[in-house]
């Protein structure tokens, strides 16, 4: 059994990259947008990553994807995840990358979804250890910052190989090491295997950045007991509740969490958050990129689905905005008000 200490929030070194804090906002698609990421940052995220780039996005010089690596001088340190399964491919997104200024550069072995793996690419990676490793090799060899990759688990309960896929990934020069506790199959249900994350850990030299269910301080506290990992990647933890990156330091150091009792605080980032989604796209494209992230914000909110249909079917940005302030009026559940703090509140 693993050792139990204390841990805190301390220096993550990833090859020549320094970060402060070693949570970090993980690349998330139709998520990880510069406002989502901005929000995070002015919380306490320091180290965050765009939304998944395919490199065959890169190679046909979408405007979509030229969008999704947008970013500001506010916007750093910042690293970009490449999603590839052929070598031309990923050479050529590697060479138009060259223009773009980012400090991490990730490579993604680790996507359970069906249209990425049957090419391939994502999470497929960890039936042939050998090509992921030739694919990243490319990649150090080629890129000037540190390179670092995603893995699961393995493909299915019947075969578990972070370990070894894990050390093919070292071999082939990468500087960390990101790996979600569960295996491609499982997707985002069952439960999340610590016992692989810590063998990962134990059989590695580079640091090893843990990620899967880190909704609340308390499970990433369990995250770090339970695997001793470098790091954490927080991904869905921060669907609307940006606090999470202050709810973590100050729960490993002190032992609890603050705690606020009434709404605005969440409501006052929610305006926050859209008008930044409106200056980043345009008024009307932001009020249907919003209304998950409105979801996720009022979630245990009682008596807020007729509220949420309004926000489903609202065609203006005024219309979103009037329905986000008339969120104050509303109660919350003792258990979203563990989400509830003051936005004063600063990263111990």
């Amino acid at each position: 059994m693993l050792k139990r200490r204390l841990y805190c929030i301390h220096m993550l070194h990833i090859g020549s990259l320094k970060v402060k804090s070693n949570l970090i906002l993980a690349p998330m698609s139709g998520v990880s947008d510069l406002p989502f990421r901005l929000l995070n940052r002015r919380f306490g995220c320091e180290l965050a990553f765009v939304e998944m780039i395919n490199v065959r996005g890169l190679g046909y010089k979408s405007m979509k994807t030229e969008h999704l690596l947008t970013t500001t001088d506010q916007d750093k340190p910042l690293g970009v995840q490449l999603l590839a399964g052929e070598e031309k491919w990923l050479k050529r997104g590697l060479d138009i990358l060259k223009k773009y200024h980012y400090d991490i550069l990730d490579f993604n072995a680790a996507c359970p979804a069906r249209k990425v793996t049957r090419r391939g690419e994502g999470a497929s990676l960890l039936k042939d250890p050998k090509k992921l490793q030739g694919l990243l090799a490319v990649i150090v060899k080629t890129s000037k910052v540190p390179v670092t990759v995603k893995i699961r688990s393995g493909w299915d309960k019947n075969t578990i190989n972070a370990v070894e896929v894990a050390k093919a990934c070292q071999d082939a020069g990468i500087q960390a090491l990101f790996i979600h506790g569960r295996t491609k199959t499982q997707e985002y249900s069952g439960q999340v295997d610590y016992t692989v994350i810590h063998a990962v850990k134990k059989a590695l030299q580079i640091p090893v950045i843990a990620s899967g269910d880190v909704f609340s301080a308390q499970l990433a506290k369990k995250m770090f007991d339970e695997t001793g990992c470098d790091g954490i990647l927080v991904a869905r933890g921060a669907f609307g509740n940006p606090w999470i990156f202050q709810e973590i330091p100050f729960f490993l150091k002190h032992g609890k969490v603050p705690v606020r009792t009434g709404v605005d605080a969440i409501v006052d980032t929610m305006v926050e958050h859209y008008k930044g989604c409106i200056d980043f796209y345009t008024p009307r494209v932001s009020v249907s990129i919003f209304r998950k992230f409105f979801g996720w914000y009022t979630k245990g909110f009682r008596g807020i689905r007729p509220l949420r249909e309004k926000s489903n079917s609202v065609k203006t940005a005024e219309g979103m905005l009037q329905i986000i302030e008339k969120c104050r009026g509303y109660a919350v559940s003792p258990v979203r008000q563990s989400h509830i703090h003051d936005t004063a509140c600063t990263q111990e």
